[in-house]
């Protein structure tokens, strides 16, 4: 509802953040030039020496604003909300430039500066926002920039339509009333409501009010039922919208696509979130590259002494589930003896794990050097490889073997949703602590349903003391 505007919304307040943060820098330099010198201050250097701080300043902010969703839904979002993500935007923005200030190293730019900035950015944003949301106000106030709004139906879906659009009368929505989807029903009213018609009296009511978009809140199958009503609206330019709640989902979520024109309803219980999404993947490379880098002369020793315990392959290759049950080849340090595998059947029986997971902890087929790469978790390094072709993350779902995906309950298939990662809530959990493979697969659907790129950095940092303190491991 309300795309196009929101986009147009979306693209002023942009322009208007970026033109009032590079304000804010020359306000803060003359501030910082003019009153704090004569304080004593060391004297900071021409304006012009310091124009290359845009070109990281405009791409930080940038990315910040569209990270915390600051353009999203903004008729929706209350002002203390709109007032945490600005904070949190300059706040961190700050902390980007002073860390690249400090980088360089740089005796020029100083920290009275950075800090000046920092605040007049803040106090001008605040004062921006304000008084366009001021602004807006009070043009709906006196009648302007409202779209009238008829909404189809007379059922619990239409009344909490209803009540949505009342509580913020700030949307700039306006309900002209309700038109039944039952002709028999000859109430007045409904919801507080006026009910302007039934539905066989649309192209009357249509000629008689203006009307900016029509909701449809009705039954699914009365849908096919008002193919002329659609039509209609059509030929008169008028939008229409269908609550589209008709199966009873828990988790999933609806949003509409096209493909070649046509629109597809769309339910998922993933994020949808594309730029979140590819700085994962971008996350994933970096990490993973950095990882790799500093971890090459462990991993060196680390084969050197698998080849001198133990006779075989330095390497354990095995097959895996991925996202939304690919299959692909996982690779450890060789951790067991060479037939560890063949020997499985003899130990069924003192698996600590309750589900579809088999887990030992002191498993007679491991190698002595095995026991301590396990402990310390570098067996699992050469997984850096699986992320860095995409089979992985570094955060998400472990993967499972094939074997355990088939005894799965329907809803444990899920945690297949995700690219399966190095580390999960599972891993900072207790990992082998939690002997029960429900509880397991809960945290997986946790983190499944509330991922976000601040998550995953959460986890990954809670992660590094977990591995070098060795809790949980097997």
């Amino acid at each position: 509802m309300l795309k196009q505007h929101a986009r147009l919304v979306a693209r002023f307040l942009y322009l208007a953040d970026m033109a009032v943060t590079g304000l804010s820098f020359f306000i803060a330099y003359w501030i910082r030039s003019y009153y704090f010198t004569r304080l004593e201050f060391r004297s900071l250097y021409p304006a012009e020496q310091y124009l290359w701080l845009f070109l990281v300043i405009i791409p930080v902010w940038s990315f910040l604003f569209f990270y915390y969703k600051s353009y999203k839904s903004y008729r929706t979002v209350s002002f203390m909300k709109e007032l945490q993500i600005l904070w949190k935007v300059v706040l961190v923005g700050g902390l980007v430039i002073g860390a690249i200030a400090f980088a360089l190293q740089s005796y020029y730019l100083r920290r009275t500066l950075i800090v000046m900035f920092v605040a007049v950015n803040l106090a001008l944003l605040i004062t921006e926002r304000f008084s366009i949301r001021a602004l807006s106000r009070l043009v709906r106030k006196r009648g302007y920039n409202y779209r009238n709004i008829i909404i189809v139906g007379t059922d619990n879906r239409a009344k909490d339509i209803a009540a949505a659009i009342e509580k913020y009368k700030h949307w700039g929505l306006r309900i002209l009333g309700f038109v039944t989807d039952n002709p028999v029903n000859s109430e007045n009213r409904f919801g507080g409501y006026k009910v302007i018609g039934d539905i066989s009296e649309m192209q009357k009511i249509i000629n008689r009010e203006v009307v900016d978009e029509v909701i449809f809140a009705v039954p699914r199958g009365r849908l096919e039922q008002m193919e002329d009503i659609f039509l209609m609206l059509e030929e008169h330019g008028i939008n229409a919208a269908v609550v589209a709640n008709f199966f009873p989902h828990v988790v999933a979520k609806a949003h509409l696509e096209e493909l070649e024109n046509i629109p597809l309803l769309t339910f998922t219980t993933t994020p949808t979130n594309t730029f979140a999404l590819d700085f994962k993947r971008f996350f994933d490379i970096a990490i993973s590259v950095l990882l790799l880098i500093l971890s090459l002369p462990g991993i060196v020793i680390t084969a050197l002494l698998i080849k001198a315990t133990s006779p075989g392959y330095i390497f354990f290759k095995q097959k895996r589930c991925g996202l939304n049950g690919r299959v692909f080849t996982l690779y450890k340090f060789r951790s067991m003896v060479l037939d560890a595998e063949a020997r499985r059947g003899d130990i069924e029986t003192l698996n600590e794990m309750k589900g579809p997971v088999f887990k030992v902890k002191d498993d007679p087929r491991v190698t002595k050097i095995g026991r301590f790469i396990r402990e310390a978790s570098i067996d699992e390094l050469p997984q850096l490889w699986n992320v860095l072709k995409g089979d992985m993350s570094i955060v998400g779902p472990r993967p499972p073997l094939p074997e355990e995906v088939a005894t799965y309950k329907r809803w444990q298939r899920r945690r297949l949703s995700m690219r399966p990662g190095l580390t999960c809530l599972w891993q900072i959990s207790g990992r082998n602590e939690i002997k029960d493979f429900n509880e397991w697969a809960k945290l997986d659907l946790q983190y499944i349903d509330s991922w976000s790129l601040g998550l995953d950095i959460r986890i990954f940092l809670k992660t590094i003391p977990v591995v070098l303190l060795r809790r949980g491991a097997a």
